[in-house]
């Protein structure tokens, strides 16, 4: 890849995880329950893990024009369902801030998951695809956890207004 191209989609990279994190960080200082200030704080914490690598792959590129060796791990696979549970769903409330946020952090972390899938799948570098492999996969997690909430929220919803039979 053209090394301005490069460093363009990392600094990309770098400032949509830092949006992503300001986000949790508001959602979580907005919640009022403790299991969903937890969530929020869980996915700001994997914000600030992504961060930390691209920073590291930024300054890598810079100095040599290089990415460096893989580091990332296969901590995604392991972080998956059990921080959303039913006292998550049932805590948030469905007409505020929570609620909203969740439905921004849904558009953020679809265009993580493109901008990474694509730049894998588009690199002849294997340690730039490595890294955009393992960032679309992770931000795929944060993005089934935040739409599955989403949907419960709707059903709760539309259960709560009698607009279904439940």
């Amino acid at each position: 890849m053209e090394p301005s191209n490069a460093l363009t989609i990392l600094k990309n990279a770098f400032f949509m995880e830092s949006q992503g994190k300001i986000l949790y960080e508001t959602a979580r200082d907005n919640a009022q329950n403790k299991a969903v200030k937890d969530f929020f704080q869980a996915l700001a914490d994997d914000e600030v893990e992504h961060i930390a690598i691209l920073e590291r792959q930024i300054k890598s590129y810079m100095d040599t024009g290089r990415f460096t060796a893989s580091e990332q791990g296969e901590g995604h696979k392991d972080k998956g369902p059990d921080i959303l549970n039913d006292e998550i769903k049932n805590s948030i409330n469905t007409a505020g801030f929570e609620a909203t946020a969740i439905t921004a952090a849904i558009g953020f972390e679809k265009k993580a998951v493109e901008l990474y899938a694509k730049r894998s799948k588009a690199s002849d570098d294997p340690e730039e695809k490595k890294l955009y492999q393992w960032l679309s996969e992770w931000e795929k997690t944060h993005l089934e956890k935040l739409v599955s909430l989403q949907q419960a929220l709707m059903d709760r919803v539309w259960g709560d207004n009698s607009f279904w039979p439940m």
